[in-house]
């Protein structure tokens, strides 16, 4: 059974020092902590600096003596993350979990994991190969897919609104949209779009 009570201190850590660390771990609903979202700024230096990335946190029956489930919910162009679900090869999310860890230190070490790929190691065999054989055009790519999917754009609402509108959607649903992913454009366009 989940250690709500840790969980509980653990988001209060987590939250504690946003300012600092700019990590952030919320329920994804009031009636369920073994589901949450977390949120993890791209690293200074890299090519997700300026994003803002979230990950789809599920913790199991067992944790903390198993490791939270863990994977990106905004798409990310990474050789240890998988560009189609978001999937996350690190060993303390597997193997190496120990329940001294908390959900703040997985986040910091994904964080650091954006830091640091290990192309020997990967989630996602073909960004690992751009990566080894054409490390430019990996970074143009990663640095692309940042600014498409991790940065909230600077667009007023209206403005948003507008630009939805014209791709076909009807306003109402545009608008309901938008305030249902806190005004995050990309997010907006791809629940649309999954209908």
């Amino acid at each position: 059974m989940v250690d709500f009570a840790r969980v509980q201190k653990e988001l209060q850590e987590c939250n504690r020092d946003f300012e600092v660390s700019g990590i952030k771990v919320i329920p994804k609903s009031d009636a369920n902590l073994a589901h949450l979202l977390g949120t993890i700024p791209g690293p200074l230096g890299t090519p997700y600096e300026g994003g803002s990335f979230k990950i789809d946190i599920t913790l199991p029956d067992g944790y903390p003596f198993e490791p939270p489930k863990m994977h990106f919910a905004t798409k990310v162009w990474h050789p240890n993350i998988s560009s189609q679900s978001g999937a996350i090869c690190l060993d303390i999310l597997k193997d190496q979990w120990s329940p001294a860890l908390t959900l703040k230190t997985a986040l910091l070490s994904v964080q650091a994991l954006l830091s640091a790929p290990e192309p020997d190691d990967p989630q996602d065999a073909v960004v690992a190969q751009q990566y080894l054989r054409d490390y430019p055009t990996f970074m143009g790519t990663a640095r692309y897919w940042t600014e498409a999917f991790a940065m909230t754009s600077s667009l007023g609402v209206e403005e948003k609104v507008q630009k939805l509108v014209e791709m076909g959607f009807p306003e109402a649903l545009v608008k309901s949209t938008l305030v249902s992913v806190n005004g995050d454009e990309n997010m907006a366009l791809e629940k649309l779009c999954s209908g």
